[in-house]
């Protein structure tokens, strides 16, 4: 069995290429890709080489953690069903060629405890999960205040700010980019020059931007917190003394765990969560390398996703 995926040959080299794929075991499925979204964190720093030093990183490899298909057939021990539609954050079915994150495919092979069942109205919507998972993530540590303001309005951004308004929260989101200044659901955008507060209790940075420390730590209440959840290729660093005035704590969101995607599912399933609006742009699989630098040249474009039904 084989398919056709996203190779990533090496930095901005990037094709459609057909690959062999593992034999499915007794506790496996196969997936038939409808769509796939593409990140423009972890895959943009893949793509242009600068994604520091990480586990399985190399070339050539298949990208992608945000896949939604069918389940085509199921391994003999596999708790899934034939139909269902799933998500699927990534797979490692490609032989030689590393599946990081390996979720841009027309077919895949992956645990069934992999396959995440999905409500059949989301549709494309749903390679938006890990994202919502990420951001379900950020705000739900142990003992952690929901942010009162948010950096980045994004797909991430608006993601955290949709979890913080469902569980009562009222954040303000910074973003300096007009394109992305509409679209807010129960919260409000402004540019940071025009937000006079300095009493935030908890500020969530989703935008990546690792020389924002400084003028976030200027923003915060004494005691406050501030949670880094984009993904950061160059080193942070702060002026000590400002933090220390403040008692500035400091935490870091790593990516999602299994709860928090089951947390979001059940968000969306009680109508919570809507995940509707933020997927912008939409090409054929064919189209990968176009599609690929549009993501991550446009700033128009918010969401990219892959249409892999015409693919086989």
């Amino acid at each position: 069995m084989d398919t056709v995926a996203v190779i990533l040959e090496a930095p901005e080299r990037l094709s459609l290429s057909r690959l062999q794929l593992s034999e499915p075991g007794d506790e496996d499925v196969v997936v038939d890709v409808e769509w796939s979204g593409i990140s423009t964190g972890t895959e943009r720093l893949l793509w242009s080489g600068r994604m520091p030093p990480f586990p399985g990183m190399g070339y050539p490899l298949v990208p992608g953690y945000e896949t939604v298909g069918r389940v085509s057939a199921v391994g003999i021990r596999a708790d899934r069903r034939v139909g269902e539609r799933v998500f699927v954050a990534g797979a490692k079915c490609f032989g030689e060629v590393r599946g990081l994150f390996g979720g841009a495919a027309a077919r895949l092979v992956v645990p069934a405890t992999r396959a995440l069942p999905i409500d059949e109205r989301l549709g494309a919507d749903g390679v938006l999960m890990a994202l919502a998972a990420t951001a379900r993530h950020a705000i739900a540590a142990e003992h952690a205040e929901l942010p009162d303001l948010i950096v980045g309005h994004g797909v991430l951004g608006r993601l955290v700010a949709r979890l913080v308004v469902a569980a009562g929260g009222n954040p303000t989101v910074w973003e300096t980019n007009d394109a992305r200044a509409d679209g807010a659901q129960g919260y409000r955008v402004m540019q940071p020059e025009d937000d006079q507060r300095r009493d935030y209790r908890c500020i969530c940075d989703v935008s990546g931007d690792a020389g924002l420390i400084d003028r976030l730590v200027q923003r915060l209440a004494p005691q406050g917190e501030i949670v880094l959840a984009g993904f950061y290729s160059a080193p942070i660093s702060f002026s000590f003394p400002p933090a220390f005035m403040r008692e500035a704590r400091f935490r870091i969101a790593a990516e999602w765990r299994e709860p928090d995607l089951i947390a979001v599912r059940d968000l969306i399933g009680d109508g919570k969560l809507s995940l509707e609006g933020l997927i912008t742009h939409t090409r054929d699989a064919a189209a990968a390398p176009d599609a690929y630098r549009t993501a991550f040249g446009d700033p128009a474009c918010l969401k990219m996703i892959l249409d892999w039904r015409q693919t086989s």
